[in-house]
């Protein structure tokens, strides 16, 4: 059956350095069925030096000039988050199919409200480590019950971002107001995997540490104040009962970047690992077991800065599906929704800990007493 080309144009799609130039861009121009078709940045020189240099037919300056193109099928946002409020909400009332960058708002009532907006509308968002081919696998070895029952993982997730040093561009990483940082970012990827591999997380105890409040901003050689957690530990437990510790951590030397998920069953264990400078939702994933188990099936696309494509292109392959059969398979917003409020548990424990250590035992000592299940 013959399928109209899906045409797609991205919201920040800048020829210099952008993360829709590294992912993006070679994820939709290998797969078949689709066309970026156009790209919006912020003034005309820039949008027309993208579309010249990633082939797309059209460019804009007006990103809703775009969203408001008849001959777009699928709007992506990839610009930073305070903007994805005002552009997905555009999108979606225009009628558009909308890939969102993950954390999807600044808060929990605005993922709400752009979750509420969707309608019929098919809606992806970037958590898109979980749809790794070896990730699937991993879902798959640990649902058939090869390694018995899950007792309990271990994750160490880190990057090399939210360290001591930064260009001013990135400065707004240090701003909680942003809403995009360590926690919403690093640490939402990282349990969103734990929970497609081991199910919902229903109960979290957190503690957050900012140990560079001061961040030297290198090309202006200023200083700027953090006002975010730089370090986050979490211990949770999935209705599974499988229990977990996640150390997610930045400021991390790029050579020694590294992302590790280890889980223990009863009858045996498996491993996800990956050495990204990105992060592990950048790259592919490597996966290890004491059991036998099916390779994982080769990805939708490879390309990107080391691979950077791979897992947003099987986001956009996943997408791509949907549109063809009315199906509504890929995570979306109302996944992007949960995230963010599994997120906002997280913050709201580590808190919780912090006023408890100042406190004594002023407050309940109960480190799972607040914790309430997240569905």
């Amino acid at each position: 059956m013959t399928h109209k080309v899906i045409s797609v144009g991205i919201v920040g799609a800048s020829a210099n350095g952008s993360w829709a130039k590294v992912s993006h861009v070679p994820a939709i121009n290998g797969l078949p069925g689709l066309k970026l078709a156009a790209v919006a940045t912020t003034n005309k020189q820039s949008a027309r030096q993208a579309a010249e240099a990633f082939g797309a037919n059209h460019w804009y300056s007006d990103p809703f000039a775009m969203i408001s193109d008849d001959l777009i099928d699928v709007i992506t946002i990839s610009v930073k988050v305070p903007a994805h409020r005002e552009l997905v909400l555009a999108a979606l009332a225009a009628g558009k199919a909308v890939y969102c960058e993950a954390p999807l708002g600044r808060s929990v009532a605005e993922a709400e409200e752009m979750a509420s907006a969707v309608g019929s509308l098919h809606t992806a968002i970037g958590l898109q480590g979980r749809l790794n081919p070896a990730v699937r696998r991993a879902v798959e070895l640990v649902s058939s019950g090869k390694i018995g029952v899950p007792h309990n993982a271990r994750i160490v997730s880190t990057t090399s971002g939210f360290g001591p040093e930064m260009p001013s561009s990135h400065d707004y990483f240090n701003k909680k107001c942003s809403g995009a940082n360590l926690l919403t970012i690093t640490a939402g990827h990282t349990l969103d995997v734990v929970e497609a591999v081991l199910g919902s997380i229903i109960e979290v105890e957190a503690r957050m540490e900012t140990r560079w409040p001061f961040v030297k901003l290198t090309d202006t050689g200023e200083e700027s104040l953090r006002d975010t957690a730089d370090h986050v530990d979490v211990l949770g437990k999935t209705r599974s009962g499988t229990v977990f510790t996640a150390d997610i951590a930045g400021g991390v030397a790029t050579e020694d970047v590294g992302f590790i998920f280890e889980i223990r069953g009863s009858e045996g264990w498996l491993s996800l690992t990956s050495d990204h400078p990105f992060g592990f939702q950048a790259g592919d994933l490597r996966l290890t077991s004491n059991v036998p188990f099916l390779i994982p099936d080769e990805p939708a696309v490879s390309g990107g800065f080391m691979g950077a494509a791979i897992n947003v292109g099987e986001a956009y392959a996943h997408l791509a599906h949907d549109i063809y059969a009315c199906t509504y398979n890929t995570p979306g917003f109302e996944h992007a929704l949960h995230n963010a409020r599994l997120i906002e548990a997280v913050e709201r424990a580590a808190e919780r800990r912090e006023r408890q250590q100042v406190f004594g035992n002023a407050e309940s000592s109960d480190a799972w007493a607040a914790s309430r299940p997240l569905v």
